[in-house]
This record gives C-alpha cells, structure tokens and sequence, in this order.
C-alpha cells in the first residue's frame, strides 16, 4: 500500500472514530455536557499516557512551549464542550458539519495571527462555506437558533487550537500534545463535573467509555494520516464523517437531515473540494519547479 493510500485509510478510520465518538455521547442520554466532556478527555489522557510512556518522551512536553501547549489545549477544551453541546441538541450530521467548519477559519486565523497569505480562491471558498452553514441553521432568530450558534463556536474554538498547533509544528511528538490537551481538559473539568454530577446507569458508563476510546482512534488517525501523505492530498477524506455521522443518525436516532441541511451539506463540501483541487494543482505546480531548478 503506497503512504498515499496510508493516509486516507487513516483519515477513514479516524473519521469513524469521531462520529462514533457523537453517537455515544448523543446515545449516553441527558447527562450535563461538562460531565460527558469529561469523561471523553479522561479516558484519552490514560490511553495517550501509556504512549508517552511507552516512547520514554515527557508527559508535558518542554519548558519553551508550555505558553503554546497551555493555549491550544484551552482553546480545545472550549471547543470540545462546545461541540458535545452540539452533538446533544442536533441532528448529529449537522453538529459535524458545522465541526467542519474549522478548516475555514484556520486559513481566517492563519491570516491574522501568522500572516499567511490568504489566496482569491480561499476567500471564495469560505464565503461559500458559510452560505452553507446558513443553510444548515436556518436562523429563525428564536431560542433553537443556540445550539447552532454554539455549534458554530465549538468550530471556531477548534480552528484557534489547530492555530497554534501549526506554530507549534514538529517541536512536540503528537502523543505528548494529545496527552498535554486530554489531561489539562480532564483537570479544567473535574471541578464542574463533581458540582454537575449526577450518577449513571452501567450502560452510560459504557457509553461514555466508548466515546474515550473512539475519539482517542479518531486523534491518532487524523495525527497519523497526515505523516503518511500532506493534508492537500488527502484532507477532503475527513468529511466523510458526514456521512457516517448522517447514517448513524437516521439507524440509531431516526433523525433525517432537513433538505436545507442535506444542501448545506454539499455546498461546504462543494467549497473543500475545490479548495483541495486547488492546492493539490499547486503543490504539483511547485513539484515541477523544483525539480526544473535542479535539473538546470
């Protein structure tokens, strides 16, 4: 199997991973979503703690990024509550869809805080992805409006925390990262949760194991892929948890995504599609330079 074929069997598996990861926490029932939040981020720090372990690396990383490792894991940690609040009071492909908002803002963030060069194409792209998520929110201007509001936040949170990811680049081995962020998270909501708690049946234990597991798969896999292969080869792969996250709703939930959402849906997808496109055509172009300066 070539690296390519790597990486989106990868990006694949770590797709199923999270939309497992939301059909358990949806399935767990009406628990506080601190608490659910929990119990997710706690069994990933004792899975990832095994790795660092395992590979002999620190647990905390190295003193000269604590300020970037605190920071992303705060901004994830927001992101996460965001996101399961979502998950629990949506029809759970369209609480992932408006997860996949992320990339879109990331290009935002890079622009602002690392002055990147934001291209016509992307500014195109984003314009188009949010026309798609009006369409999966359908503003009524009424109190349901919420947890698409959050929802929409829980994205814009994670896209802060894939920011500083990128600053801090190869400078941390992902399991400490993974660890640092499922630890620092577990911490932040241990208070709220002993507050919040209210007790679970056996079955919401499992649940909520299940959701640890699987998302800890799902980090691993989208960590993984992308070492196999660059994002701009393989990244649109990822939107496949729409579509496990839209069959599991209508088996497990009997949820079916309004025909607005349905459009909404192919319109974001529409817009990472051709932002793929696009830079795969770009990196191929940049390949073909490289090679002509060193063949001249």
């Amino acid at each position: 199997m070539s690296n390519r074929n790597k990486g989106i069997l990868l990006l694949l598996v770590s797709a199923l991973g999270f939309s497992l990861m939301g059909a358990f926490v949806k399935l767990s029932g009406d628990l506080p979503t601190m608490q659910k939040a929990f119990f997710r981020n706690i069994i990933a720090a004792a899975i990832t703690f095994g790795f660092v372990l395992y590979h002999k690396e620190r647990l905390f990383g190295k003193k000269e990024n604590q300020k970037l490792l605190l920071s992303r894991s705060a901004l994830g940690a927001v992101g996460i509550i965001a996101n399961f609040y979502a998950i629990d009071h949506l029809v759970l492909s369209d609480a992932e869809m408006l997860n996949k908002l992320s990339p879109f803002i990331l290009i935002i963030f890079c622009a602002i805080f690392l002055k990147e060069k934001v291209l016509p194409f992307q500014v195109g792209a984003i314009v188009v992805a949010f026309a798609g998520a009006l369409l999966i929110i359908q503003p009524q201007f009424s109190v349901d409006i919420v947890p698409y509001i959050i929802g929409v936040v829980g994205a814009i949170f994670a896209a802060g925390a894939y920011t500083l990811l990128r600053v801090l680049g190869n400078k941390e081995k992902y399991y400490t990262v993974v660890f640092y962020f499922s630890f620092f998270t577990t911490i932040v909501l241990l208070p709220f949760t002993i507050v919040m708690y209210e007790p679970m049946t056996l079955q919401q234990w499992i649940l909520l194991l299940l959701a640890g597991a699987c998302a800890t798969v799902g980090q691993f896999g989208i960590t993984l892929a992308y070492k196999f292969a660059p994002a701009s080869e393989i990244s649109i792969f990822f939107y496949s948890t729409v579509v496990y996250s839209a069959l599991l709703s209508i088996i497990l939930f009997g949820q079916i995504p309004t025909l607005l959402s349905v459009i909404g849906y192919v319109v974001i997808f529409g817009a990472s599609f051709y932002m793929f496109m696009k830079n795969r055509n770009m990196d191929k172009l940049e390949e073909a330079e490289e090679k002509q300066l060193k063949s001249s």
